[in-house]
């Protein structure tokens, strides 16, 4: 397959210290897990669950509400004891109502029933299981699995290109778990009826894609092809561009074009939840940076705190200054560590004060250039940035603001130092505030016309019933004026009536004779006397 290279981008060294390996690290599962009842993409969950409650590892604890598309399962078995306010792994740091999860210590699991003939069934029933199971897009965006294998597609696409520096949990799993993917793979397949499925990974990942050979040896339906290691290559539609030669419209998705992108954590998690019938209740998590004093790669669940993952990493180092929850670039630079991590987060990082940049002060645009051309989306940063200083949210919006992957390079490479991401960040938060608010706006809109709609018709209707009535009162008026006005009875209907009128007349006189007989007769004579 001819790849076509990603406009832009940046190539980034891998520190040493980030590099991965075969051994997967289990953190020990904590004596309290938090699980918030806010999805990582801001929605509300609706709790299932009450304090004092106990529960057994993959019960459901919340959902996403009538779709139940997100499910999110007891991280381990214990008893809930409360419901507190947890800051949210969220750029608004907002405090959320959060379930705490006090451990038992037996981690007693409710499995699904395996089905381990999943060839045989159909995909609808696939998908409700990675629902039941609470599988998420394990990339980072957390986005319902099952919610995205909706639609047919020709191909398929494994993610396992890990491009930021440090994020190494996607490689270890592809060289410690092989067999996991490549199963997950192809069921995932299996419910899309893809033609075509591919494991992409990055040139440097040698030892992974030797793994995935090896479990591959002989099978034709799914296929490795490796990326060239460019940032942001492991952005979904930048991956489809390589791939396909083919850009996503804007506006669109990759669905509409015939492909679906998943990430190969993702797949792993997929077959676990159908053949062995588990729920999504822990994942792999990078630790890595300067600040941290045993950096690796580990088994974490859901729910762990982050100073708890931390801890089991050796705790902070000395040159510890920044906690990052993602990468050096996109990632979430956090206040502090009582944070829990949820199913999205895929790297901690603490970065050294050497790797931290001095914010040096922002000057003017010199208008170089550079920010175009490492814009992986061809956009025109220097322009955007203009126009929103103008206030022109509008226009940058027309330019393809919303286009913006946020991927950091333009303000990377900016000799001027300005905070851009941040400026089309904000600008892009207020665009869909106002989409929601015109989206309501029409909302109320179309409300408001259906209820005049309906009084309308109402009023028509008591309308018509008012007529109606007023039509029957006078046809009742009508008829009773023209029975007063009609002619006498014929002789023949008088002589007829005779006979009835006497008849009646006799019977009075009859009662009469018989009231005024009783009245003259005299009283009856008093009964003898007896003697005694």
């Amino acid at each position: 397959m001819s790849l076509l290279r990603i406009p832009g981008g940046l190539v980034l060294a891998v520190p040493a210290a980030a590099a991965p390996s075969d051994a997967v690290r289990h953190c020990p599962l904590p004596a309290r897990l938090y699980l918030p009842l806010v999805q990582e993409r801001g929605q509300a969950l609706h709790c299932r669950v009450q304090v004092g409650q106990t529960v057994r590892r993959g019960e459901p604890l919340a959902h996403d509400g009538d779709t139940e598309a997100t499910v999110v399962p007891a991280p381990t078995s214990g008893r809930i004891v409360a419901i507190e306010p947890l800051t949210l792994a969220h750029a608004s740091a907002l405090e959320v109502p959060t379930l705490v999860l006090q451990a038992d210590g037996r981690d007693e699991t409710a499995l699904l029933p395996p089905l381990p003939d999943w060839a045989q069934r159909p995909p609808q029933e696939l998908r409700r299981r990675l629902a039941q199971a609470g599988v998420v897009g394990l990339g980072g965006a957390a986005y319902p699995a099952a919610a995205k294998l909706g639609r047919a597609v020709s191909l398929l696409v494994l993610n396992g290109a890990e491009c930021e520096p440090y994020i190494a949990c996607d490689e270890t799993l592809m060289r410690s778990r092989a067999a996991e993917v490549v199963a997950g793979a192809a069921i995932l397949g299996h419910i899309v009826a893809a033609e075509d499925v591919v494991i992409a990974l990055e040139e440097r990942m040698t030892e992974a894609a030797a793994a995935l050979q090896a479990v591959l040896a002989g099978q034709t339906q799914i296929r490795l092809q490796r990326v060239p290691t460019v940032y942001p290559q492991g952005g979904e539609r930048q991956l489809v561009q390589t791939l396909c030669a083919r850009e996503v419209p804007s506006g669109a998705y990759p669905a509409d074009i015939g492909v679906l992108v998943h990430n190969v954590a993702t797949a792993a998690a997929a077959w676990r939840a159908v053949v062995l019938g588990e729920a999504l209740t822990s994942r792999l998590v990078s630790v890595g940076g300067r600040g941290v004093r045993q950096p690796g790669v580990f088994e974490v669940r859901t729910g762990t705190l982050i100073e708890h993952l931390i801890d089991s990493s050796g705790g902070y180092t000395e040159q510890a200054a920044r906690l990052v929850l993602g990468g050096p670039l996109m990632g979430l630079a956090l206040p502090h560590d009582r944070i829990a991590l949820g199913r999205g987060a895929n790297s901690v990082l603490v970065l050294g004060a050497d790797d931290v940049r001095a914010q040096a002060a922002q000057t003017e645009c010199i208008r170089c250039g550079e920010c175009a051309r490492a814009c992986p989306v061809q956009l025109q940063p220097q322009e955007l940035w203009r126009l929103l200083r103008q206030g022109e949210t509008g226009q940058a919006a027309a330019l393809g603001l919303r286009d913006c992957i946020e991927c950091g390079c333009c303000a990377f490479v900016c000799p001027a130092q300005i905070g851009l991401v941040d400026e089309y960040r904000a600008a892009k938060s207020a665009l869909a505030i106002a989409a929601e608010q015109r989206r309501r706006a029409d909302h109320a809109r179309q409300r408001h016309d259906a209820r005049n709609q309906r009084l309308a018709r109402e009023q028509a209707a008591k309308v018509a019933r008012v007529a109606s009535r007023r039509e029957e009162i006078a046809q009742a008026q009508t008829a009773t004026a023209n029975a007063a006005t009609a002619p006498e009875p014929a002789p023949a209907e008088t002589a007829e009536a005779a006979p009835r009128s006497m008849d009646k007349s006799a019977v009075l006189a009859a009662i009469a004779r018989g009231k005024a007989k009783r009245a003259a007769a005299p009283p009856p004579a008093p009964p003898p006397e007896t003697e005694s």
